[in-house]
C-alpha cells in the first residue's frame, strides 16, 4: 500500500523519460535496443496509466542513454 503514495511521481517520471526520448529522436523500439531492455518492460515505465517503479540502476542507465543528468528526470512539476 505504501507504493501507491508514489504512483503519481512514477507516472510523471515516465512522462519525463518519454519527453527526453522523443527529444533525442528515439522510438521506444530503437531506445530499447540501445538499452538492451525489453520493450514490454520499458513501455510500462512510460505508460501514463501504468504504475511501474524503476530501480536506481535502471534510472541511471536510461539517463546515460539519453545523455541527461538523472536529476533532470526526477524534476517533478
Amino acid at each position: 500500500m505504501a507504493g501507491k503514495a508514489y504512483e503519481e511521481k512514477f507516472r510523471q517520471l515516465g512522462l519525463r523519460i518519454a519527453y527526453y526520448r522523443k527529444l533525442r529522436g528515439y522510438t521506444q523500439e530503437s531506445f530499447c535496443e540501445k538499452l538492451d531492455m525489453s520493450i514490454s518492460y520499458y513501455s510500462q515505465i512510460e505508460a501514463a496509466g501504468c504504475y511501474k517503479p524503476v530501480s536506481l540502476k535502471t534510472l541511471y542507465r536510461i539517463a546515460e542513454a539519453l545523455d541527461v543528468e538523472p536529476h533532470k528526470l526526477l524534476m517533478i512539476d
